[in-house]
């Protein structure tokens, strides 16, 4: 089964903002995603990726933060600094709309990772306690 968070075509966003943020191919303002000493620039509209870091803060133990200018120090990962030349890079489902995580392609898998552990992190914190009785 495949997951639905994670989308190759720009058909799923729904939200005109992500959508003008992802055509755009950063010429727009790009955003970064502060998570446990990562840096990762992201395209978004600012709702969807305030969502999105929420959720991958739920799998982290410190708060992901978004930042809406570049970084002092900028990116450490010379492979991310390269990553704007590259043409693929996942789009990521945040309900109607979607985040574009513009890095290497490990730091691309480490945040797809991370929100989809979020993700479970939020279900199970949101399920009814009545149906995890004992058995």
């Amino acid at each position: 089964m495949s997951s639905p968070d994670v989308q190759q075509t720009e058909s799923a966003i729904r939200c005109d903002a992500c959508q003008s943020t992802v055509r755009s191919g950063g010429q727009q303002a790009m955003s970064f995603l502060l998570l446990e000493g990562l840096t990762v620039p992201v395209l978004g509209c600012d709702d969807h990726l305030e969502r999105f870091s929420s959720i991958c803060g739920l799998s982290s133990e410190d708060a992901a933060d978004i930042l809406h200018h570049r970084p002092a120090g900028g990116l450490s990962c010379p492979s991310c600094r390269l990553a704007p030349n590259n043409a693929s890079h996942p789009l990521i489902q945040v309900r109607d709309g979607a985040i574009v995580p513009i890095a290497c392609p490990e730091h691309q898998s480490e945040i797809v990772q991370r929100f989809r552990t979020g993700l479970r992190t939020r279900q199970r914190l949101m399920s009814d306690p009545v149906s995890r009785s004992n058995p």
